[in-house]
């Protein structure tokens, strides 16, 4: 049986055999709570806390403009929001194991196999729907049969088990079943996300497969030696040299009504502390209502964000000659200065593309501790995002990641070409198989591969 390799800190590997009865554990025991447990309320509890940071999720880059709904003067009015710290649940969603890249040539095989063992599952039927209750070890009840008669047919559960009791095998497939979907591996059903995942029909899955082999067999084994993949349904970023994944980092994708587009390109720029040039949607449509608000109260809203708009001759306007309710507002280009709450942090990677997005730092980490992470307006935000600039700089000795991690706090504004060829792909690949027997599935976010509401629901 193959082995599987699971990261949990930086660089610091742990190898388990077989169908590793303790995948992904970061303890011995199943978690019984945490950020995604729909039974404790700690759901509703997260999300308070992450809209009282930063101000609501309205507006590009997780609200920076929400329409004034806060009143605060200009130091409160942006503030970043941390990743919670000593939370075993975030930690597995933030140290996901390197695996295979999602674009292995050997992926086509393993997914034309994966596809024939769902249209079985399939014939005979699909599998039972789990009831949204908690389940937890120990326990006994119908509900737990049901699910462990899903977890058999889904071929997670092959080992002997107590029918009808959470036994240890059912925490172990309830762990495999996680980690083949992007779930915290905990061993508990205790989350809406597992729940969500678990109920998708079979029938949902295999048209998941059969379009993901599609969009695999036009790009798997067709990439440069050196390149940065995003795959958008798992909102996570490879950076993959010589066929193997040597960094996976978190990320933060487009909403479905701002979706990530799918391109090839090659990696032309690393900026540090960039201007964020404002998009002329965010202008209309958060910018403006924003500045008015702010008038009306007598106050300077380009200050409070530490921002600039320039006329049409590239000049910098005085903001407190701005009239926010006449027609020449329109007319401004708008950006945002280097600083520490700058909306694309202190790292932007660049690459030529017709929709303009690129890979960028933020300054809401928060954001990277969630299970399902669809928040931006088409560009990708993500974790360690030093450490990736760091990868596609390697050959250039005067900068490594100890100089780009001094720059965060500086506003020092640099820009490095990229001296060697590295691919970038975005892709949307929601469902794959892998060599090691193992198939994956991600949620059909943009409804792409099922028109359909299941996928898209975890």
């Amino acid at each position: 049986m193959p082995k599987l390799n699971v990261v949990f800190k930086y660089g610091s590997r742990l190898t388990i055999g077989g169908l590793a009865v303790t995948l992904l554990c970061v303890s011995a025991q199943p978690l019984s709570a945490g950020p995604f447990n729909m039974f404790k309320s700690r759901d509703a509890q997260t999300e308070a806390a992450t809209q009282g940071s930063v101000g609501g999720s309205g507006g590009l880059f997780g609200g920076l403009f929400n329409g004034g709904s806060r009143n605060t003067q200009p130091q409160g009015e942006v503030t970043r929001s941390e990743l919670p710290t000593g939370d075993p649940e975030v930690a597995m969603i933030l140290n996901p194991g390197l695996g295979t890249p999602t674009l292995a040539k050997g992926n086509i095989a393993a997914t034309r196999t994966a596809i024939q063992q769902y249209k079985a599952i399939v014939a005979q039927g699909g599998w039972p729907m789990v009831q949204p209750v908690a389940m937890k070890p120990g326990r006994r009840g119908t509900n737990i049969q049901t699910l462990q008669r899903r977890l058999q047919i889904g071929g997670d559960l092959m080992t002997t088990f107590e029918p009808g009791r959470y036994d240890n095998a059912t925490v172990a497939a309830v762990k495999r079943f996680q980690y083949r979907h992007g779930l915290p591996a905990t061993g508990v059903v205790d989350s809406k996300a597992t729940v969500a995942a678990l109920n998708v029909p079979a029938s949902t899955r295999l048209a998941q497969l059969e379009a993901s082999l599609k969009r695999l067999q036009r790009r798997a084994g067709k990439t440069t030696n050196r390149y940065i993949q995003v795959n958008v349904p798992a909102a996570q970023v490879e950076a993959v040299r010589g066929g193997r994944v040597e960094l996976r980092n978190t990320a933060v994708v487009g909403k479905v009504e701002h979706q990530t587009p799918t391109l090839a390109s090659k990696v032309s720029q690393v900026k540090f502390n960039p201007y964020w040039n404002v998009p002329t949607s965010i202008v209309k449509a958060d910018l403006i209502p924003k500045g008015r608000q702010f008038a009306s109260r007598g106050q300077d809203m380009l200050a409070a964000y530490h921002m600039e708009a320039l006329d049409r001759n590239g000049q910098i306007v005085d903001s407190r000659t701005i009239d926010w309710y006449g027609n020449e507002v329109y007319t401004y280009r708008y950006r945002q200065r280097p600083w520490e709450e700058n909306s694309l942090g202190y790292i932007k990677i660049d690459f030529p593309n017709k929709d303009a997005v690129y890979i960028h730092d933020t300054p809401l980490k928060s954001l990277f501790g969630k299970a399902v992470r669809f928040e931006s307006h088409g560009c990708v935000r993500t974790h360690n995002v030093d450490r990736l600039a760091a990868w596609v700089l390697d050959n250039n000795p005067s900068w490594n990641l100890s100089r780009i991690q001094s720059l965060r706090h500086t506003s020092q504004q640099e820009n490095v070409p990229a001296t060697q060829t590295i691919g970038v792909y975005f892709t949307y690949i929601s469902a794959w198989g892998t060599p090691d027997g193992l198939v994956h599935f991600r949620p059909d976010i943009y409804n792409l591969d099922t028109r359909g509401t299941y996928a898209s629901n975890y």
